[in-house]
This record gives structure tokens, C-alpha cells and sequence, in this order.
């Protein structure tokens, strides 16, 4: 009987899966979040309000220093990073037990819904950092595995993925965090070994610019994440939330399986691991796991938060299913894979032909909460947009220069990366720095508005907004606005209103950063 060749398979899952996401992104229009991460790659910095610059970087890259711009392009990074980050998965996988759990682990890194799609094709913060955050697991377990903690090359490669990782997101400290919970329970004696320290020092070198930055900015980036953080009053349906939306980030059924492989390795610890390598996976897991879960209690947060912290449990998964199954792909997981494209095909369908809208059915708000209009409708609309914009200067209503004008960084990405490429009309933000974010120090870089000057806003129903009470004060007239609707499988699913803003009479006061 021929060897199964295990490697072949992950390069074979590898190609798959990126055939599948690139189809995927042909479908489906940026999100509000990568579209805003859009403005990372065209004014590069060395920190931004809400994250380090990685993600921008990546566009950069996999734009061609956008010479090459279109959602697959957007998306090619992260895609290419979920790959690496998959064989890094194997390899670690490979040397923590053998081939067939490296393979498994790879399988379930690709089945579940944060690595493989919120990670592994959106373009987000957590995209570049799946590379470095799985390359530093596998430099861990090398060290673990091979006794390798004298190798002082082993050590600044750790340094440098965990600083790259941090540079991607800063969570990504907790790598030192897990790792040197690990030591102190289990290797004492690296704390006297020269090289664990120098290591963290070209670690903390990629918090230099984000500090420079911050200081430069009045500490902004972190004065605006403490106030999400330090609430104090019991907030029980946000934790639930949280973990309910980690239950889903996962995939149900990979969460399942996670759970009773911890049940298991609890019952059969020796059979998993070795002591040493299971308390590291722990380590690296369950803390990051209980922070944000004790963060929910208090505070609202996102459920991809603590995806890293999910990953070391792949190993336990991957291993309990080596226990269970003989076959190259166990039916739990050929389930879990059909749940989760299932969902992705569902999803497609609806953005691209469903004749409804999953959110407000009220004439205020059409359309919000549904989560098919952020990744669908802008393209179009941003052509008839410039038809528009195109009468309203042949016909002398507005002045050829507009710009757009946005209160809030959502629309504002979205506006920014289809509308203004397409209309050629410039996007500036008016409001507080908490509602328009990285816009703040976009404004800075472009035209500003001057007395006398036109603009549009543009307000889509899903995401209701009120340009009168925002901008009244700073033009004469703002007129009833123009409507062009989002029409889907032949039904209105959303609404754009178009104002024309008219003589601008003041200007806002510049924001203080």
C-alpha cells in the first residue's frame, strides 16, 4: 500500500483554497473594513489611529503599489497569507506528533471561518498576522521539541515574527505573553539564557514607531482603545455575544470539536502530547481566550478578537481526530467543510440575486444590519454616481471640483475606494476624530474646502445619517436629495441619497492631533 504523501495534500488544499477565494472575491465587494484599510496603502505612516501599518503594507504589495487595483488584487495578500500561514501550520503540526496531524491541523485552520476567510481572504489587520503569528508557534515548538534554546538565530527569528506580528496588530504581544507563561511554568532555566532576552528586545524594536507615532499624535490610538476597554458596569449580553460570535467565527462545528478534544486531552493527556507540549498549547490558547472573555463581561467586543488564541487548540483537535479516524479526511471534517461552503455559496447567492434585504425594513433605515449590503452594491453605485455628477457640471448645477463629503469613517471607506476612484471627486471628512478615524490625517493631504466651494453627501439608508444637522452650519443650501436606488434580483434592497451641498459659508475647525 503506496504512503499517503501528506505534504503533496497541503500544497493540493493550498491550491484549492485559493482558486476557491479568488472566485469568491469576483462576487463579493470589499467590506466596510477592508475598504477603509484601502486608505493604509495610499498615505502609509508609520502607525494609524486604529492600527499599526502591516495590513496597508500588504495592499501596497499586493497591489503593485496599486498600479493594479480591483477586489481580487485588494484581497490577494491575504489570501497568499493564509496559504504560508497554512504550511506553517503543517510543519508545526509535523514535528509536534507527525504528517497526519500537521495535515489535520491544516484541514482545520481551512475549515474554520476566522483563519480561513475573516483572516485568510477579507484584507484585515489579522491577515498579515497569521503568517507571523503561526511561523513564531512553529519557532516555539522547535525549541521545545529539539532542545534547540541555545540557537541565538532561532532566538531573533522569534524576536523579529513576534515583532512583526505586533507591527500587524498589537495582540500580538500576547505571543511573548503565552510563551513566557510557558517558561516560567516549564523551562525556568531559559530565563538565564541571554538570547530569550535579547530576542524580546527585537521584539519590542517594532513598538518604537508606534510609539513615535503616538507621541506625535497625543497618544491618540491609545487613548481611543482604552475608552472601548475600561467600562466597569456588568454586561452580560455582551458577553454572551461574544462567546456566541466565537461559536460562529469558528464554525460551529470545528468549536464542537475543539471542545471535546480539550475533554479528551484532559482524560488522556499523554496520549495527545507530552506534558511540556501540552501546557505550552495551553499556554499560547486558553489565557488569550478567558482575556477578551473577561474584557466582555464589561465591554463590548469583536469575536475576532481572540481568534489567535484559537489556533494552538487545532493541535488537540488534530490530534483527537488521528485517535478517531484513518481516513486522509475524516467525515467530521468533509461535514465541517460543507457547512462552511455551504454558507459561503448561500451568501454569494443572496448578495449577488436575493430580492431582499436581511436588515431594516423601514423607510429611516432600509436596509441596516444586513450584512450583504457592506459587500455589495458599491461598484454600480459609484458609476451612476459619476453619470450624475457628470450632468449636474455639464449642466452648471454644481462646481466641477465637489468634493464628497462624509461625517463618519463608514461610509467613508467605501467612498473612498470605489466613489472617489471611479468619480474622480475627492473624499473629505467633517466630525469628531472618533467618528472619522484615519480620514483626520487624509484631509491633511488633499485639497481642503474653501469658502464658495459645492460638495456632495452621499447617505446610504443602511447607514443612516443626517447631513443637515452636520453640515448646515458650514453651507448656505443643502438640497433634497437626489435617490438612486440598489436593485437586486429586481426589488429595491437599499437606498443612496445624493445631497447637494451648495456655497460653502464656513469652514470646520481643524482637529487637533
Amino acid at each position: 500500500m503506496q504512503a499517503i504523501s501528506y505534504n503533496k495534500l497541503v500544497y493540493r488544499l493550498i491550491f484549492i483554497t485559493i482558486v476557491i477565494k479568488i472566485v469568491l472575491s469576483l462576487f463579493v465587494e470589499l467590506g466596510i473594513d477592508e475598504s477603509y484599510y484601502w486608505m493604509y496603502a495610499i498615505q502609509p505612516d508609520w502607525n494609524h489611529f486604529d492600527h499599526p501599518p502591516m495590513v496597508g503594507f500588504l495592499i501596497e504589495l499586493s497591489t503593485l503599489h496599486m498600479h493594479w487595483v480591483n477586489d481580487v488584487s485588494m484581497r490577494l495578500g491575504a489570501i497568499i497569507s493564509g496559504s504560508i500561514a497554512t504550511l506553517f501550520i503543517f510543519k508545526t503540526g509535523k514535528l509536534l506528533k507527525n504528517e497526519k496531524v500537521g495535515w489535520y491541523a491544516a484541514l482545520i485552520y481551512n475549515c474554520a471561518i476566522y483563519t480561513a476567510i475573516i483572516a485568510g481572504m477579507f484584507i484585515m489587520p489579522d491577515s498579515p498576522q497569521m503568517i507571523f503569528w503561526t511561523a513564531a508557534l512553529y519557532i516555539m515548538a522547535v525549541f521545545i521539541i529539539n532542545n534547540k534554546e541555545k540557537s541565538l538565530t532561532l532566538w531573533l527569528l522569534l524576536g523579529l515574527m513576534i515583532g512583526l506580528a505586533l507591527y500587524s496588530k498589537v495582540h500580538g504581544l500576547y505571543l511573548w505573553a503565552g510563551f513566557g507563561l510557558f517558561i516560567l511554568i516549564k523551562r525556568p532555566k531559559w530565563l538565564l539564557n541571554y538570547r530569550f532576552y535579547v530576542s524580546v528586545i527585537i521584539s519590542l524594536l517594532f513598538v518604537v514607531p508606534i510609539i513615535w507615532w503616538n507621541v506625535q499624535n497625543n497618544f491618540i490610538t491609545y487613548r481611543y482603545h482604552s475608552e472601548r476597554v475600561t467600562h466597569t458596569s456588568l454586561h452580560i449580553d455582551d458577553f454572551l455575544r461574544e462567546v456566541l460570535g466565537e461559536f460562529a467565527y469558528q464554525n460551529p462545528l470545528i468549536f464542537v470539536l475543539i471542545v471535546v478534544a480539550l475533554i479528551y486531552t484532559i482524560k488522556n493527556r499523554k496520549v495527545i502530547f507530552n506534558n511540556a507540549i501540552n501546557t505550552w498549547l495551553v499556554c499560547m490558547s486558553i489565557p488569550m481566550i478567558a482575556l477578551f472573555w473577561g474584557i466582555s463581561l464589561f465591554n463590548a467586543t469583536l469575536p475576532h478578537w481572540s481568534g489567535p488564541g484559537y489556533i494552538p487548540l487545532y493541535f488537540f483537535a488534530a490530534v483527537y481526530l488521528q485517535e478517531k479516524s484513518v481516513k486522509v479526511v475524516p467525515a467530521f471534517l468533509k461535514t465541517a467543510y460543507g457547512l462552511l461552503l455551504g454558507v459561503l455559496i448561500l451568501g454569494v447567492l443572496i448578495v449577488q440575486l436575493a430580492p431582499f434585504n436581511l436588515g431594516s425594513q423601514d423607510k429611516a433605515n432600509f436596509g441596516e444590519y444586513c450584512p450583504t449590503l457592506d459587500v455589495s452594491g458599491w461598484n454600480h453605485f459609484s458609476h451612476e454616481l459619476d453619470t450624475l455628477m457628470e450632468h449636474d457640471i455639464t449642466k452648471g448645477i454644481m462646481k466641477p471640483d465637489a468634493p464628497i463629503i462624509v461625517g463618519k469613517m463608514f461610509p467613508g471607506g467605501h467612498l473612498e475606494y470605489y466613489t472617489h476612484r471611479i468619480t474622480g471627486h475627492r473624499v473629505l471628512a467633517i466630525g469628531p476624530l472618533d467618528e472619522i478615524h484615519k480620514f483626520a490625517w487624509l484631509n491633511k493631504d488633499r485639497k481642503p474646502l474653501q469658502i464658495g466651494d459645492d460638495a456632495y453627501c452621499v447617505v446610504p439608508s443602511n447607514l443612516p445619517f443626517n447631513p443637515n444637522e452636520a453640515f448646515a452650519q458650514y453651507f448656505s443650501v443643502i438640497e433634497q436629495p437626489e435617490v438612486i436606488p440598489q436593485i437586486r434580483g429586481g426589488k429595491i434592497v437599499r437606498y443612496f441619497y445624493i445631497y447637494r451641498m451648495k456655497n460653502c459659508k464656513a469652514l470646520p475647525q481643524p482637529i487637533a492631533l
